[in-house]
């Protein structure tokens, strides 16, 4: 009915597609890499300007903005890599923005080739990246309820990173929510992109009647009465409408005549299965409970109980008597321990770099113990067994040490990077599935090593105790999944809140409940739980 991200020129990114998948949105480890595909552009960009003056008035305003964002970026690597403002926009620079210098200079030299073909010796994201970092945007924004004028300045929730996003930024986003129905969220990205038109003076693949028309539409599909105040703006600036917009701007001024309320639902007109329907699933409530507890606005309350304790664990091994571990018990019935400085920095560093040149999208299982890749979960892993290194193998004891469990049934150590606005819904680590086939590990407890600190989001919230645990960098979290009886603990459902500012590291180690018989022999009693702490 509209047009749904108007092509943008994506025909004209075949070289761009047509690379391996990447990925480089899931981990915010190898967006470091698009720095040097970038600054390879730049000085593509810096010959190509010496020698086509006469194309210079948009290749100019191009190269600046990728000059600006590349300055920036020297000063502070790092950070800047963590932001995903940054992320989303060095992205978009070197997938849509160069199809659209592409465009504009067809009759170019064959650098302008060069400049947007994949080179071996560096790295191009791909437009599956382009809707990853956007889509990771938008997470972002929808959860933790961020003011889109803000992040349209270059302002994280108080993060100055000095970029602003253009009207092309802008308005990609507003497609991709307009594409997924979001047409509400949809509309006040194209309102921001109608807002910085005019400012830019560059010539894009859109026009201002485009942004009218899908902010018209947005209100249209959205919430009608909205759509009044920009059919006015249309005929004021005398823009010439498609067909499709006549007929839907003849539509609202016939029905949408300062009726008040009339296009809201009625509810005492509908049936009770009716009523049902409208109701959120189980799902969307955990959803939103999620977001609440991940943005501190859950309304759990967690009394105190004079049993918590910070102490010294001393009793697992006889080697903790001589080096105890620092621990605090967090949470009761279910116990939820975390450990401190049980993992040393040179321990981190090497982790990271046996991690960094093999890592993969980490997929989720499904009830039958079907693995697949998945929105549900945004990072990048690699698994190493005890026998890989001894740095490896190290960290086993440590985990049996501080556990009082056997390894021996443990699954390999994973080192996980999230990408973009990473995060991993809430889900339990243990399948305890009877139609389960394959792939049906039965862990008994989970330690999760926190291996950086997280500057904003990144928690692990366990959203049926409302308990949030932010990363603390060489600490470790430790709880049981499953009750003494083996059957699932359900109060252990947790997940990974969105990284909103920062690159976040974490290694995991599960569990397998074989070998524990003579350690942690099981209960009659269902429902008593283990006492990790004692």
């Amino acid at each position: 009915m509209f047009l749904s991200l108007r092509v943008m020129c994506y025909t004209m990114i075949l070289n761009i597609c047509s690379s391996t998948d990447t990925d480089f949105f899931a981990a915010t480890a190898e967006l470091e890499y698009l720095l040097d595909t970038r600054a390879r552009t730049i000085d593509d960009l810096d010959i190509y300007i010496d020698n086509e003056e006469k194309k210079l008035s948009v290749v100019k305003k191009l190269h600046t903005l990728y000059r600006e964002g590349h300055e920036k970026a020297k000063e502070d690597i790092v950070n800047y890599s963590e932001n995903p403002i940054n992320a989303f926009i060095i992205i978009k620079q070197l997938t849509i923005d160069l199809c659209h210098l592409r465009d504009i200079i067809k009759t170019g030299t064959e650098l302008i080739n060069q400049i947007t073909t994949n080179r071996d010796d560096v790295n191009y994201p791909t437009l599956q990246d382009v809707k990853g970092a956007s889509q990771a945007l938008i997470r972002l924004q929808k959860l933790y309820k961020l003011d889109v004028q803000q992040l349209a300045r270059g302002n994280l929730n108080g993060f100055e990173n000095g970029i602003s996003m253009t009207a092309s930024d802008l308005y990609t986003l507003g497609h991709v929510l307009y594409n997924a129905w979001d047409f509400y969220n949809a509309r006040n990205w194209f309102i921001e992109a109608f807002r910085k038109y005019d400012k830019e003076d560059i010539p894009y693949k859109f026009d201002k009647r485009n942004i009218f028309e899908d902010i018209v539409a947005s209100c249209y599909l959205g919430n009608r009465k909205n759509a009044t105040q920009w059919i006015k703006r249309i005929f004021v600036s005398k823009l010439k409408m498609n067909e499709t917009m006549k007929i839907v701007v003849s539509y609202l001024r016939k029905n949408i005549r300062s009726k008040g309320k009339q296009d809201l639902l009625d509810i005492s007109e509908l049936t009770e299965d009716n009523k049902k329907l409208l109701m959120p699933s189980d799902a969307q409530l955990r959803d939103k409970l999620f977001a609440a507890i991940c943005r501190g606005e859950s309304n759990s309350s967690i009394k105190m109980d004079g049993r918590l304790k910070c102490r010294y664990l001393s009793e697992n091994h006889s080697f903790l008597k001589i080096a105890p571990i620092k621990m605090e018990l967090i949470h009761l019935n279910p116990d939820i321990v975390l450990c401190y400085d049980v993992i040393g920095d040179e321990e981190i560093k090497t982790l990271q770099q046996m991690a960094r040149p093999i890592l993969k999208r980490t997929p989720v299982r499904g009830r039958y113990g079907e693995s697949r890749i998945s929105d549900f979960r945004i990072s990048k892993a690699a698994e190493f067994n005890d026998t890989t290194s001894e740095t490896i193998a190290r960290i086993s004891r440590c985990v049996s040490h501080m556990t009082g469990l056997s390894v021996e049934t443990a699954e390999p150590l994973q080192i996980i990077n999230y990408g973009i606005g990473g995060h991993f819904r809430q889900h339990y680590d243990c399948i305890v599935q009877p139609n389960c086939t394959k792939n049906c590990p039965v862990r008994i407890a989970t330690v999760l090593f926190y291996m950086s600190d997280v500057a904003q989001g990144g928690a692990t919230v366990f959203i049926k105790l409302g308990l949030t645990v932010r990363p603390v960098k060489r600490a470790a979290l430790f709880w049981h999944n499953l009750l003494p009886s083996g059957e699932l603990d359900p109060s252990t459902m947790h997940g990974a809140c969105p990284v909103l500012q920062g690159s976040k590291w974490v290694s995991n180690k599960w569990i397998g409940q074989s070998g524990q018989e003579l350690i942690k022999p099981c209960s009659l009693e269902d429902q008593k739980r283990v006492d990790t702490h004692t």
